[in-house]
């Protein structure tokens, strides 16, 4: 974990109540609104100094929408993300600018996020452009080469292209890219997802040794829960626009309140015969809903085995329960022997 036993900093990052909706039209001439996608619908988070919040879920539930959000990449419907105390959708121009200097991203593909025409020095230094101010022209190429070998690349391969390098050396390249400016936040997209397992570690490795060489904060998204816990302080659970469940790594792992959490955990293999015999796989009914047209009240009760007339009519709140020790939106939140994952 990359802050473990380490006292959390100050807030770095505050999203209240963070919607975003895709409209649905109809017709080719005269279009017609007839719906929204709720990609992401009341997303509440905050974001430490030195801390990592990990964010699990299903394909399609919001994650990545939520990073573009938080990298100003799309403009969000209503809600507010403090950075600082400063809202970074108000700002404009020059301070939106600086705003964005300050919250950098790490994408999924090492393959795709490279431009092939390039060198790596110039995708490397290619935010020197933008932010000049950082770093004077006479100066970067030496900043380049300085970052290539953080990241354990060697500085003479400046001048060659994506192409010569494998699959994890592009995403250290893409590292080196997020912190050519020096920033405080950086998003990971599912950094490791398109690598091999052996690699994943390497990368893994790599971002919580400069998280503690640099003092960055990450907003780690993921499918693969194991990775998640390894890195994560904290981890937010995901479903369709919401959060279920919010807590520490060993709350979320160890005592998961929310029926979709447990769920997510009971599939996750156990390599040791006798933990598996130990713990009974949740099989959830049917596929999650669609963003269009969500259910009334819990977006979970229509694959839960909890559900009540309650579940369809009231909206849980992403609170502390009774018997549970962190945030849970379920009505009926209890924790459960179980599906907790091993060491």
């Amino acid at each position: 974990m990359a802050a473990s036993d380490q006292q959390v900093g100050e807030v770095v990052l505050d999203v209240q109540d963070l919607v975003k909706y895709f409209p649905l039209t109809t017709g080719i001439i005269f279009r017609r609104h007839v719906g929204d996608v709720k990609a992401v619908d009341g997303v509440s988070l905050q974001l430490h100094k030195g801390e990592t919040l990990g964010i699990v879920g299903e394909s399609g539930c919001g994650k990545s929408t939520l990073a573009k959000l938080l990298m100003l990449l799309e403009v969000p419907t209503s809600g507010k993300a403090l950075f600082k105390g400063k809202n970074i959708f108000e700002a404009k121009g020059k301070a939106q600018r600086a705003l964005r200097r300050n919250i950098q991203i790490i994408f999924q593909d090492p393959y795709s996020s490279l431009n092939p025409r390039m060198t790596v020095g110039d995708i490397v230094g290619e935010p020197y452009d933008i932010h000049p101010e950082v770093a004077p022209k006479r100066d970067r190429r030496r900043r380049v080469q300085e970052l290539l070998e953080v990241v354990g690349l060697n500085p003479e391969h400046i001048n060659r292209y994506p192409h010569q390098f494998s699959g994890g050396q592009r995403q250290r390249i893409g590292i080196a890219r997020g912190l050519a400016l020096r920033p405080e936040i950086i998003i990971c997209d599912e950094p490791v997802s398109a690598l091999d397992v052996s690699v994943q570690a390497q990368v893994i490795n790599l971002l919580e040794k400069l998280q503690n060489e640099f003092g960055l904060s990450y907003i780690f998204i993921a499918h693969d829960l194991s990775i998640v816990r390894h890195i994560s302080d904290r981890v937010a659970v995901m479903y369709l626009g919401r959060f279920a469940e919010i807590g520490t790594e060993d709350q979320i792992y160890e005592r998961p309140s929310h029926p979709y959490t447990q769920a997510l955990l009971s599939a996750v293999p156990v390599p040791d015969p006798a933990a598996r015999g130990q713990r009974k796989q949740i099989i959830l009914a049917g596929d999650p809903p669609s963003p269009a047209n969500p259910p009334s009240g819990c977006r979970f009760r229509t694959r839960c085995w909890k559900a009540t007339e309650k579940c369809a009519e009231e909206v849980p709140e992403l609170i502390v329960r009774p018997g549970v020790d962190h945030e849970s939106a379920c009505h009926y939140a209890a924790i459960r022997e179980d599906v907790i994952v091993q060491h």
